[in-house]
């Protein structure tokens, strides 16, 4: 018997209390929780249920759950908090967090809540909101603690005792000159192993490089996994150091961006709520239901123009599902691997001819092996040598054409703005469901007609 996870028996535990109406009981256990934990409980959770979980929340606890939450959840919760609320939830939580929170507001709220906010906080807020949202710059906090290279280790601890807490993730402070300018990194392992008389020039890390302000944050993502970082500095034109980037901000863009790859195929999105009501649902989904119905009718199209040539041997309509699907499927192989390469950064312009190369000779193996297999099975049911060798030739040339297509299209879409994780299934099918079609039924035509 599978064990229920702690997170699991949280939710049922809760949606039990709001069903039998003990609600105080459900304020201790709202309580004894971490912000993380109800967050994904709110998203688990139906809309009616929902709502009264949030009213029993204490407003320093919401506050925090507010960053946890999936775009369109906290979009609920957001339209009915007023100005006041918003300012609070300010204070509580870190800029980049609120940036992310302050975005999804109406213009005029949003204007509200920063007229309202201290100038020093608005300030902050402010220059966040000028970078775009997937930069450093978006990603970017603006808390950090910055030396001095001449200063000594011991006038640093004495200047790191008047904080009551370190920025969260600090494992080492930024190293400036008199503008402001980035230097190196001076790691706390250091200061606390190091004679306390030595200065910060002496023992820091001058080769460890900033982060430009515009670098994307998939690089920034990227760039982390391979040094990997706990924390780095944000730099602007000038070298100024204007914030930091912590790994907790690069991992949320890491599982953002799996979860998009995976729902974009389906046409989802990775803030959908997943208890949303029925209508909103089925409004977001009409247009990607669509444009498959447009891809399948152009298929329609094609298979069309044969039908003299199916009605005179019915074995076709019964074969051709089998060359659209190996070819679908071949080419699935390559756009997946395509899309993960540009993902990590190992596809140029100078490797993707190779790499395309590679992919039509493995798809070509693949094709003789299993087209030799699927022509002798079909010469051997339908009796008929010719269609044997026709299904054959149809599913090599089928699976040629996907791995091209599938190696073509990723670097073709980002070139013209569109992300290839969604859009690339729905191309990549249409072209190996009409190429496969127009194949397989023109060498019967050929042949039978």
């Amino acid at each position: 018997m599978t064990q229920a996870t702690p997170a699991r028996e949280h939710l049922e535990d809760i949606i039990a209390s709001v069903d039998q109406g003990t609600l105080s009981e459900l304020r201790v256990l709202l309580q004894s929780m971490r912000p993380q934990e109800i967050a994904n409980a709110l998203e688990s959770m139906p809309i009616g249920v929902r709502r009264v979980v949030w009213r029993l929340i204490d407003a320093e606890t919401s506050h925090q759950v507010l960053q946890y939450l999936g775009e369109e959840v906290r979009a609920e919760f957001l339209a009915r908090m007023n100005t006041d609320e918003l300012v609070a939830a300010a204070a509580e939580l870190d800029t980049d967090d609120f940036v992310d929170i302050l975005q999804e507001l109406p213009d005029t709220i949003a204007s509200q809540v920063l007229s309202s906010m201290a100038a020093d906080q608005r300030s902050r807020v402010e220059r966040a909101l000028s970078y775009p949202e997937d930069s450093a710059g978006g990603l970017m906090n603006t808390d950090f603690v910055t030396v001095r290279p001449r200063h000594t280790l011991e006038l640093v601890l004495r200047y790191l005792r008047r904080y009551r807490a370190l920025p969260i993730a600090t494992d080492a402070l930024i190293v400036v000159n008199d503008r402001d300018e980035y230097v190196g990194l001076l790691p706390l392992a250091r200061i606390v192993t190091t004679d306390p008389s030595v200065t910060v020039r002496e023992v820091m890390d001058a080769e460890t490089d900033a982060i430009p302000i515009a670098m994307s944050d998939a690089d920034v993502a990227r760039l982390f996994a391979d040094r990997d970082l706990l924390s780095a500095p944000v730099v602007d034109e000038r070298g100024v150091v204007v914030g930091r980037i912590t790994v907790d901000d690069v991992l949320d863009v890491i599982i953002e961006d799996a979860d998009e790859s995976v729902l974009a195929r389906a046409g989802l999105d990775v803030d959908d709520d997943t208890f949303a009501p029925v209508i909103r649902s089925a409004r977001s989904r009409a247009i990607w239901l669509g444009v498959n119905l447009v891809t399948a009718l152009v298929a329609a199209a094609v298979i069309d123009v044969f039908e003299d040539t199916i009605a005179r041997v019915v074995a076709l309509a019964i074969l051709m599902p089998i060359v659209a699907s190996m070819g679908g499927i071949a080419g699935t192989q390559t756009l997946t691997l395509v899309i993960r390469g540009q993902a990590l950064g190992q596809i140029s312009r100078s490797n993707i001819l190779w790499l395309m190369n590679r992919e039509v000779v493995v798809a070509f193996l693949n094709g003789l092996l299993w087209a030799s297999l699927v022509a002798v099975g079909t010469a051997t049911i339908f009796a008929d040598h010719t269609l044997g060798a026709l299904i054959g030739v149809a599913i090599v040339i089928n699976m040629l054409v996907a791995a091209v297509s599938g190696s073509i299209l990723p670097p073709l879409l980002q070139r013209l703005h569109v992300d290839p994780a969604l859009a690339g299934g729905v191309v990549l099918t249409t072209i190996t469901d009409v190429a496969g079609f127009f194949v397989f039924l023109g060498l019967a035509t050929i042949v039978y007609l």
